[in-house]
């Protein structure tokens, strides 16, 4: 005879007896799973928005139903919180700023007074977005690039105008832009061996920085006036040196980098 044996046929539907019975299980197991959870919580193997999770798709070798509608959705709605829109207000406050600072010439005390408030404004959110974007997840690939670049607009429309109202050397604007910008520049060239990360100094620059040239915008007289040019020679002293320091660190992370890589090359070849 050609039939199968008892025992096999016996077998073969034992096993699949057993399948059906822990496939049963597990819906059970799953049903019980998802209705402890608490709420918002995502039952195993789905996704918190009731989605198929994306390991148990890729363990089938299939992709993910509503996987990439989900994940374009998160990414869409990240753009808009509240750290990018503060970064957003001060890009917009930037013309503001110098509509106001040359205003009846640049040397009127109103139209100077409301530019150092939306310059103070400026400064205040730039303390807020990055750490509320640190705090609460907030980092987005957009904030990133428009954080600094709102920063060093701002800054620079400062100290341009400052100084093409003969109210500030134009040796200091330019220290201070060219260092923003060349630390900037070399953050970018070193970041494939590591980031750079701000220093007290640095943190305590930018305040000095943002006092001194806040002090400059308003039309101060008397001993303020006086005071405000040790402010700012501080804050020049404070610009040199945490950039020297900058560059230093920089060169110790390219060496440290090029010589992992090398070990790493080494070991490869071993």
């Amino acid at each position: 005879m050609t039939g199968v044996p008892a025992s096999a046929a016996g077998g073969s539907s034992g096993a699949q007896g057993a399948r059906g019975t822990a496939a049963a299980a597990d819906g059970v197991a799953s049903e019980v799973s998802g209705s402890a959870s608490a709420p918002g919580e995502a039952a195993p193997g789905r996704s918190a928005s009731g989605g198929e999770s994306a390991a148990d798709a890729t363990a089938e070798g299939r992709p993910a139903r509503g996987g990439k509608i989900t994940a374009a959705a998160v990414n869409q709605a990240s753009v808009w919180n509240v750290a990018n829109l503060l970064t957003m207000l001060r890009l917009v406050l930037v013309p503001g700023f110098v509509a106001l600072m040359l205003a009846d010439g640049g040397y009127d005390p109103a139209w100077r007074s409301l530019a150092w408030a939306a310059f103070a404004i400026a400064m205040i959110t730039d303390l807020f977005d990055g750490h509320l974007a640190r705090t609460y997840n907030l980092v987005t690939d957009f904030g990133k690039i428009a954080d600094p670049i709102a920063d060093k607009a701002i800054m620079g429309a400062a100290l341009i105008c400052l100084s093409s109202l003969g109210d500030l050397p134009w040796w200091v604007t330019i220290v201070i832009l060219g260092r923003e910008l060349g630390i900037t520049l070399m953050r970018f060239l070193v970041i494939r061996y590591g980031v750079i990360p701000a220093s007290r100094g640095g943190k305590l620059k930018t305040l000095t920085q943002g006092v001194a040239v806040g002090m400059y915008v308003l039309a101060l007289t008397g001993w303020l006036a006086s005071l405000r040019f040790w402010v700012m020679a501080a804050a020049v002293v404070l610009t040199v040196a945490t950039g020297l320091d900058y560059v230093r660190q920089a060169i110790v992370l390219r060496r440290q980098g090029i010589a992992e890589r090398a070990a790493a090359l080494e070991e490869t070849e071993a």
